[in-house]
């Protein structure tokens, strides 16, 4: 069992109908981490999601505060929300630097996992921006330093590369359909444990004391359909990565 935070995968809609003369203006919270959350307490894995609103408040500041956690899994959840504690963009004071902060803990022995998503990886128009960071030092591939998404309104299937992995473990060598993922270059020393249209999609490596791994689509949709979402693999793939990165492999 693993203590897991997720930290992204929600945002705020707000909206305005226009019913005749009068305007009816409203708001809602989404949260595309449920899957992911299920999949992993289903296994006994003990998750904390912190939603994407509360992370540039939230999110651990000290290395005894991370090392609560097994792993960390960051998914659509861009650099300025780990960056940007409200004491420094309102009130012009420093604060820890928690991407810097991440890349320490893992290099002492956490694990940390990136999920694909527009605010993943670079990003919808760069606006994640992970590129050039050390969350990118550490983790198993290289991120490009611009808009880094492939939409694939189609669909592709990822297929896995023949690796053995306790990643990897028992799953199909071909998985359901994705309509999305980041394009992603695998560092020389990470393994890529699957693939979509030649490019990496799962690749995990490790560092220092630690270990990393990085998904190029999505744990939700829109990237993730229904097909992917709803695969026996879906849980077991995820299950397998949080107990790897956990360094307690079954």
């Amino acid at each position: 069992m693993a203590r897991v935070l997720i930290a992204g995968e929600s945002w705020i809609n707000a909206s305005t109908d226009f019913k005749g003369y009068d305007a009816f203006p409203h708001a809602q919270l989404e949260v595309g981490a449920t899957p992911l959350i299920e999949a992993l307490e289903a296994e006994g894995h003990e998750v904390t999601h912190l939603p994407s609103h509360a992370v540039a408040t939230d999110f651990p500041e000290t290395l005894e505060k991370l090392g609560a956690y097994d792993v960390v899994i960051l998914s659509d959840i861009g650099a300025n929300s780990l960056l940007l504690h409200p004491q420094v963009f309102a009130q012009g004071r420093p604060f820890p630097n928690r991407i810097k902060l991440l890349a320490e803990w893992v290099r002492q022995g956490g694990g940390l996992a990136m999920a694909g998503g527009y605010l993943s990886f670079q990003g919808f128009q760069a606006k994640a921006n992970y590129h050039g960071t050390a969350v990118e030092d550490v983790l198993p591939v290289d991120i490009l330093p611009y808009d880094d998404r492939e939409e694939c309104p189609e669909g592709v299937s990822g297929e896995l590369t023949g690796e053995a992995h306790e990643v990897t473990a028992g799953l199909d060598a071909r998985w359901p359909v994705l309509l999305g993922y980041q394009r992603l270059t695998a560092k020389p020393d990470a393994t890529v444990l699957a693939t979509v249209e030649s490019r990496p999609l799962l690749a995990v490596r490790t560092e220092g004391a630690g270990r990393t791994l990085a998904f190029a689509s999505d744990i939700s949709p829109h990237w993730a359909p229904a097909e992917f979402v709803e695969w026996k693999g879906y849980r077991r793939l995820f299950h397998q990565a949080v107990t790897w990165l956990a360094g307690s492999a079954e």
